[in-house]
This record gives C-alpha cells, structure tokens and sequence, in this order.
C-alpha cells in the first residue's frame, strides 16, 4: 500500500509574492469592494487642510487611504489605532487596502482626533452611497435608542451635596496646614535664622488645594447648568403664558396672562445672568446640534442645583443612566433605521436617559439625509409626546408610537374606523395602533432597528466610547453608524443585491 503523501510545507522556502496586491485575495473579498468605495467618497475637505499647511516636512499619508483605514477597522469592529497598526503588518485585506503602507498608531489617532468634523460628515456620503444603490426603501423606518458607557467611571462623579461637603472640609483642612506651617516656620526661624527658611508648599497641602480647585470648578459648572435648565423651564412657562393670552376672549384673562408671562420672562432673564456670572465653561444650549433635548440637572425654584445632581470629574457632558436594572455612566445613542437593508437612516447622541424628545428631531434628521419623507416610522413607548405625530407630520411621515406597554400573552383588540372628533392626540394614537394596518406596522419596529443595535455592540464589540465630551462622542458614534452601514453595503455589493451592479 502506498505511503500516505502529504501537501508540501517547507518553512525556510522565500514567500514568492503575486506580482498584484490584486491576486493576495479572492476577487469578491469585502476590501475590494471597500476600495470601490472609497474612490465614490469625497475627503477633499481634508486634503484642503494639508494644503494650508507648510509643504515642506515628512510628507503625511494619503487622506483617501487614512479614512478606508478607519472606516473598513470600524465595519470590522477594530476600532484602536494600535490594533488598526498592527493589522497594516499582519491583516491581508488591510495590507492590500494601504498598499503595503503602516501608518503607525500615533499617526492614525492623530488623524483621526484632526478630522472628527470631515469624519462625521462621511455618514452621510455612505447613506447616499447605499440610497444610489436601492438598499433604502423608506417604507417603514424605526427608531430606537441605546445606552453606550462613555470613557468615564460612574465612580468619578460626585453630587452637589457631596461637592458642598468636600468643599468645606478642604477649606479647613488646607486652614489647619497652613496655620501648622506658619507655627512651624516660626519656631525654625527662632532656630535657624529666618534667611534659611524654605518656600516649598508641603506636598499634601498642594494635593488638597488641587483636590478643592477641581471640586470648586465642577461646582461652578454644576451651578450654571442648574441655572440654565431652570431659566429654560421658566422661560416655556412665559412663552405658553405668552399663547394663551393670545386665545383668551376674555380682556381679564388676557391681561393676567400677560401679567404671568412679562413675570416670568423678567424671572428667565435674571437666572440666564446668575448663570453667565458663574466661573466655567460658556453656556451650553438646551438642545444639541439635532435638536435633541440635552440633560439638565434637577434644580430648586431659584436655578441651585439639588443636593442629588451629580457631574462626572472624567467627563462631565455624560450622566448617569440605567440600562438593565444597572447603573452606567454614558450615553444615549438613537438610531433611525431602513426596513429594507437596516441601513442607519439618521443616528445622534444625547446625553439624557429618556427618550422622549428624541422622536420629532430623529425623523426630520433622517428625513434631510434621504432627501425625502418615510412611509411611516415606528417607535416603542418611550418616545411618546403629544407633540411627536405632528412632528413627523411636518415631516410628511405617518407616525406610529406606542402609547403603553401590551400585557403579555394578551391579544390586542383591533379596531376599526376614525377615532372620535374630540379625542386627545393619546387616545388617537391608541385607536391608530389597534387598526389593522396599525398593528402590522408596529409590529416590524422589533426586527427593524433592535437587531443593528446588537451587531453593532454584540458583533462589533462596541460598547464603550474612547473619546470624552459631547462633541467628539457624537462624531464617534457617527463613525460606528458609518462602519455599520458599509458592512450593509458590502455584503449587499457581494451579494449582487445593488441596483445597477456596484458603481455606475
């Protein structure tokens, strides 16, 4: 019987490479699609940045590789520059995607940290990219948040109480040293001659003085936002005073109205000052850049924060939040997402737990990137106001919120017909859902938007941002959305599901 043969394996035999980069993979492999890509993708903006600068020097990388390095890492779930460094070194597709290039990881976190603006912006171009190829459908989309833990430790925050305290105790303590250095520096200098006296602060009276600094500045920080949300509160008090006088036929009514409303405006005034007085950052708007509502800490009548409102040392725009019956110092991440392909729509962080608020901004976010109004857009309990159906409304979508949780195990009824004339916008949301086509719908948001929150966090790993403060956080995440929608695009591309092949 012939002796078993086996495939030839010999270690010390010279890597004969293929004379292409292009024969190092199989033609359908996903970094070539990400190379097609690529050459769609604008990144002229950051090549305006390098040519305001001195063309003398190390020449840097070119833009177009560093942003198909960042962006194949991130649909990939490799989002650390150390790790992408290491992958141009032993990754075959992201050797063929550099050309043999390694950029090294300062370079890369470098390049990331400059262009966080012309990063984020890249979302958009992607969601163009996957409209061009008929993966949006924009019959139902549906939204949902999740909470994302941000580059901070829940047990680097402290409240407003605890801040009082440790002010006072410091103020004592930092007392006490000093007067035990002048004491100290009395006797030496009977001793020794007050030429030979030292100047050095003693090392635990400058920890402590650090210590107070920092704890002063949260405070002051702390004390604005309070300020700021309750001049907000007081001020939408006066702007309702303000409409209803308006409405009133009375000539009393109208007057009192008004009364309240020059009243309290005169109140938001004064609050939006004691704020601006206070030492910190400048004053931050209500809302982000998407209108979505921003979390400002509870407060008394008079804009002093409660003792329970908390601020994070490491990064005080993130809060604290629940998720799973536990506690989380994060973010809330919203995502608007296609049925068809779930293609991310429109994406955007806040940094308040609730969701309601989110509904409206999300819709008209997701409805300016397409260029056109969904169908209809789902949303679970959360996200209920009276105000969200008119928001999607002016948006020329059909909302479809949940107005309550359905006991489980029990059939909901269906109805049929219009609601009553005079039914609130609740009980006619409640009547929409329970109609036929209301249940139909509602019934996609599960499997439409609640699985891309698992691949991104469960698939790809992402469940902690590495960045700190609102503004890098939202281009972070719209960076994971981006990798998100390119693995949609690819496997779609791979799959031949594109409308007109790949790029025409």
């Amino acid at each position: 019987m012939p002796e078993k043969q086996f495939r030839d394996w010999n270690p010390d035999q010279p890597f004969l490479l293929p004379p292409s980069l292009q024969e190092w993979l199989p033609e359908d492999h996903p970094v070539y699609m990400m190379l097609d890509i690529l050459e769609e993708l604008d990144v002229s903006a950051i090549e305006e940045k390098y040519r305001q600068k001195d063309p003398r020097g190390t020449r840097p990388y070119a833009p177009k590789m560093m942003v198909g390095l960042l962006l194949y890492g991130y649909s990939v779930g490799i989002r650390s520059s150390r790790k992408l460094e290491k992958a141009t070194y032993e990754d075959i597709p992201f050797r063929v995607l550099t050309a043999g290039s390694h950029p090294d990881h300062t370079r890369i976190s470098e390049f990331r940290r400059k262009h966080l603006d012309e990063l984020e912006d890249l979302f958009l171009q992607v969601f163009q990219i996957c409209q061009r190829m008929g993966l949006v459908e924009l019959g139902n989309v549906a939204l949902d948040g999740t909470k994302v833990q941000a580059s901070a430790s829940k047990h680097k925050a402290m409240s407003y109480e605890r801040m009082l305290q440790e002010e006072e105790r410091l103020k004592e303590e930092i007392d006490e040293m000093l007067e035990e250095a002048e004491a100290t520096d009395r006797e030496e200098d009977e001793r020794f001659g007050r030429e030979n006296r030292g100047d050095e602060l003693p090392e635990e009276l400058e920890h402590r003085r650090d210590r107070l600094e920092k704890i002063q500045e949260a405070k002051a920080d702390l004390e604005k936002e309070a300020k700021q949300g309750r001049a907000e509160e007081v001020q939408a008090k006066a702007d309702r005073a303000s409409g209803r006088a308006e409405t009133h036929e009375s000539k009393r009514e109208r007057k009192r109205s008004l009364a309240l409303a020059e009243k309290w405006d005169k109140e938001a005034e004064q609050l939006r000052e004691e704020a601006d007085r206070l030492a910190g950052e400048e004053p931050g708007e209500a809302q982000t850049p998407e209108k979505m509502p921003k979390h400002r800490p509870k407060c008394e009548t008079d804009g002093t924060p409660k003792p329970k409102a908390q601020r994070n040392f490491t990064d005080p725009d993130s809060r604290i939040m629940e998720k799973g019956g536990e506690f989380l110092q994060g973010y809330n991440c919203q995502l608007l997402v296609d049925e068809a392909n779930q293609i991310i729509v429109a994406q955007g962080v806040t940094n308040n737990a609730a969701d309601n608020g989110n509904f409206g901004p999300m819709v008209e976010k997701g409805t300016q990137n397409a260029e056109a109004s969904p169908e209809a857009a789902l949303a679970d309990s959360g996200y209920w106001s009276g105000e969200a159906p008119d928001e999607a409304k002016a948006c020329g979508t059909e909302a479809y919120i949940a107005t309550g949780r359905q006991p489980h195990g029990k059939k909901t009824p269906t109805r049929s017909g219009a609601p009553a004339e005079e039914a609130s916008a609740y009980e006619q949301m409640s009547h929409k859902l329970r109609t036929r086509e209301g249940l139909d719908r509602y019934a996609l948001r599960k499997s439409v938007v609640e699985p891309v929150n698992g691949q991104i966090k469960e698939i790809g790993g992402f469940r902690r941002f590495s960045l700190q403060g609102y503004r890098k956080v939202r281009r972070e995440w719209a960076l994971v959305c981006t990798g998100h929608n390119l693995k949609k695009l690819i496997g779609a591309m791979q799959a031949g599901q594109c409308r007109g092949g790949v790029f025409g």
